[in-house]
């Protein structure tokens, strides 16, 4: 059958192995939340040391500084009203987040990434929050 096709074994087998498999939207972001998930089993924040958690959606950012021992929001800070690229944006939440922490009292945290991959705007926000005055 490849002799009629004028197909090798190996062109056939390279021509298998070329199918793209697509992950759909949906599909990133029950991964990202199982990922998630897995994580806050096994890290939690305490008045010492709270958790800094980051929320992404497509459009904002959103930055929280959590002592999930008290259940309390200690800081928090969006992207809502800022302005500029969305990376711009989450450097500016990362130092409005680490401002208020650090007006909370709060010097040192634990990063929760929230799943997301430690890139981009979730990077941006990071590296903001340490410039800032927070340490982790």
């Amino acid at each position: 059958m490849a002799a009629q096709s004028g197909l090798t074994a190996t062109k056939m087998a390279q021509k298998k192995l070329e199918v793209k498999i697509v992950i759909s939207k949906a599909d990133k972001n029950k991964t990202r939340q199982k990922r998630h998930r897995r994580v806050r089993g096994k890290i939690s924040g305490t008045a010492e040391r709270p958790r800094l958690n980051v929320f992404r959606s497509n459009t904002n950012i959103y930055a929280q500084v959590i002592d999930d021992i008290a259940g309390v929001t200690l800081a928090s800070a969006s992207s809502l009203k800022e302005t500029g690229t969305k990376t711009e944006q989450a450097t500016a939440v990362g130092a409005t987040v680490a401002k208020a922490a650090v007006a909370a009292g709060v010097t040192e945290v634990i990063f929760d990434r929230g799943g997301y991959l430690y890139h981009g705007r979730v990077q941006a926000l990071a590296e903001s929050a340490r410039e800032n005055g927070l340490k982790f």
